[in-house]
């Protein structure tokens, strides 16, 4: 078992997490039930995932960061969505994209460790 509140990719996420949340609240009201509810919907869903899986087995873990690594593909399409139409600037994309594609990394690389058995104390 996982304390996940340690884990450097659960605190990782939460920071992205709180930055969309305060990315999104500048974006058109009439998106609150479309991109809006779409891009928290899947950075919650990250650190949500890394939480449940590391009070699992490790192969269930492994599991429930393959989740946590597709809400992070779909919140990346969000947020180039976002930008293409003019909701966010570049600077704004470049540097949460930056932010999702490190997690992506650090989430694989530990998934790995329980793949093959070297489960690390921390991610």
């Amino acid at each position: 078992m996982h304390n996940f509140r340690n884990m450097q990719i659960w605190k990782d996420a939460m920071d992205l997490a709180q930055e969309v949340y305060e990315i999104t609240e500048n974006l058109p009201k009439k998106e609150t039930y479309g991109i809006i509810s779409q891009m928290t919907r899947a950075a919650v869903s990250v650190p949500s995932n890394i939480a449940e899986g590391s009070g699992r087995t490790d192969k269930d873990f492994s599991h429930f960061l393959s989740i946590a690594i597709g809400s992070l593909f779909e919140l990346n399409t969000q947020i180039m969505l976002s930008e293409r139409i003019g909701y966010i600037d570049n600077n704004q994309s470049v540097r949460l994209q930056t932010k999702v594609d490190k997690l992506q990394m650090m989430i694989t690389g530990f998934q790995r460790h329980l793949d093959e058995g070297n489960s690390p104390v921390v991610a």
